[in-house]
């Protein structure tokens, strides 16, 4: 055996078996019992264009984040100023990036212009003359700031998305930004499309707020409250009833004091509820508002939706609550799984909804696999006919490629689409275009009257650089597209990535190995080349 070559047929063969035991999972319909422990699982996951599923362009309406940066900017000053008794009129948002407080007293207005510039220094602070000779300010945002709030809003309703689509459950979503304020979503193989839409659009404001147990809903109502619907459905029906409550516009807690939200089910009439658990501060507020507050309606607000209105019967503590309502096991999971994940920071809408069919998806396949066909078969003739035995060595490396790709794809677990399909018949066509530069460099040295084992090592070491150049350029390509890409690029550059990187061990060590095999006792004195 030639020198060097034991360790290389042994990598070889590791690689062949490895790539086939990866691969089982994706060939086979189903695994035996006794495959399913250590051996691996996970298979070839195809891609929205493939198997179909749900494509989403989504609308951050970032104006809204701004605005609700705002709200709780006077919801604060409410509470400071009530706390240093400084008498107000009213303190409200004004305008899209403007917080207008009116006071009634000049003395009053000095002293709290100087507390707003001592706490929000970041803002432009205004004086200003109300009607009626009231005293105002005006506390305005820079706009570089509320470019800052829209583009962190983005940010925040992508990563909020993402975990809701995990919990969910689709294999191998695509998430993305795009432009300033859309997201891209795919969702492979989903089967229910309106529910994924329904579970990422929601808002998800959760709010505990005191109803006003004097004021009726058809009278006049304070500026401080507001009227909420609880809607109720008849389970037999269907029918939808909605009670008209007035609460508080304050909310006392909110579901950023969440840990966790889980579906149970009531023992005593079998259906299901969401059990919440608050963080130590949101269940020291829920002790201490419980307390304040027995005989009292308590409103549990979903996205300005009254899920339930019940009586504090006692003093809650531990931090453990739960929402109750006309649920089913769908919609009570849905609901865990948007207050797990966190609520969007601003509401999102569908601005494009294509759900691609499975069949579409079969028929991109047949005609991938058709064109992988045909293109290795045109390779395989082209190299047997022009480089004779030598062409037939190379046909095996580009096989080994295929393998060692497919198996790669498949311990990864990665994605297949039908752009990385596009990459694989490339790279078909790119696991010989290695060994045409050898074969041609050995064909100089032969011309110069070379032995065929001198002309064969003068010929790898020549074309060398030149194969590494290339597929190192070819790399840092498909490196940027990965990077920057998205969705179907991501798959063309995982594909070609892997190609890449596994042609240069077949073209320089694979095919190598075979020639040093026959040319070893040097009796060989004529390539077929």
């Amino acid at each position: 055996m030639p020198k060097g070559a034991g360790w290389r047929i042994t990598l070889i063969i590791t690689f062949i078996a490895l790539s086939c035991i990866y691969l089982v999972p994706t060939l086979a319909p189903t695994l035996p019992s006794w495959w399913k422990g250590l051996l691996p699982k996970d298979k070839i996951s195809l891609g929205l264009d493939l198997q179909g599923g749900t494509h989403l362009v989504l609308e951050v309406e970032t104006q809204k984040a701004v605005e609700g940066t705002l709200d709780l900017v006077a919801t604060d000053l409410e509470d400071t100023l009530n706390g240093k008794n400084l008498r107000f009129k009213r303190i409200s948002r004004s305008g899209p990036d403007t917080v207008t407080i009116v006071l009634y007293e000049k003395d009053t207005a000095a002293a709290v212009q100087q507390l707003l510039k001592d706490k929000y220094r970041e803002y432009e602070i205004t004086p200003s003359v109300e009607d009626g000779g009231m005293f105002g300010i005006r506390l305005r945002m820079k706009e570089q700031d509320i470019q800052d709030r829209k583009d962190k809003a983005v940010a925040q309703a992508l990563e909020t998305i993402r975990n809701r689509i995990d919990q969910f459950g689709v294999s191998e979503p695509v998430i993305a930004r795009q432009g300033t304020n859309q997201i891209v979503v795919q969702l492979p193989g989903i089967k229910d499309p309106q529910r994924a839409i329904d579970l990422i659009g929601r808002t998800a404001r959760l709010e505990f707020k005191m109803v006003r147990e004097g004021v009726t809903p058809t009278g006049p109502i304070p500026d401080d409250a507001e009227v909420l619907n609880e809607k109720v459905v008849d389970p037999t029906t269907g029918a939808v009833n909605e009670t008209p409550f007035v609460v508080d516009k304050k909310a006392l807690i909110t579901g950023d004091l969440l840990t966790d939200a889980q579906v149970r089910i009531d023992s005593q009439f079998n259906q299901p509820y969401v059990a919440i658990e608050f963080n130590s501060l949101g269940a020291k507020l829920f002790d201490q508002i419980t307390a304040a507050n027995v005989g009292k309606r308590f409103a549990i607000v979903l996205d300005n939706t009254i899920y339930s209105a019940p009586v504090i019967r006692e003093r809650i503590s531990g931090g453990s609550a739960q929402i109750s309502g006309n649920f089913t096991e769908k919609t009570a999971s849905d609901l865990a799984i948007v207050l797990r994940a966190g609520a969007l920071p601003a509401p999102v809408k569908v601005i494009q909804n294509v759900t691609v069919g499975a069949s579409l998806g079969k028929d991109s396949i047949d005609k991938g696999l058709m064109a992988g066909a045909i293109g290795v078969l045109l390779v395989i003739g082209f190299m047997a006919v022009y480089y004779k035995l030598a062409g037939m060595v190379a046909n095996l490396g580009m096989v080994l490629n295929i393998i060692y790709l497919l198996g790669s794809l498949a311990a990864l677990g990665a994605t297949l689409t039908l752009p990385g399909i596009a990459a694989i018949v490339l790279l078909i066509g790119m696991s010989v275009d290695a060994n045409v530069i050898i074969f041609e460099r050995i064909r100089e040295e032969l011309r110069l009257g070379k032995s065929p084992k001198a002309a064969l090592d003068a010929g790898y070491d020549r074309a060398f650089l030149t194969i590494m150049d290339s597929h190192v350029t070819a790399l840092i390509t498909a490196a940027v597209l990965f990077q920057f890409g998205t969705g179907p690029v991501k798959g063309f550059a995982v594909s070609l990535s892997l190609g890449i990187i596994i042609n240069l061990f077949t073209s320089l060590t694979g095919t190598r190995v075979i020639f040093d095999l026959f040319l070893h006792k040097g009796r060989v004195k004529k390539m077929s080349i």
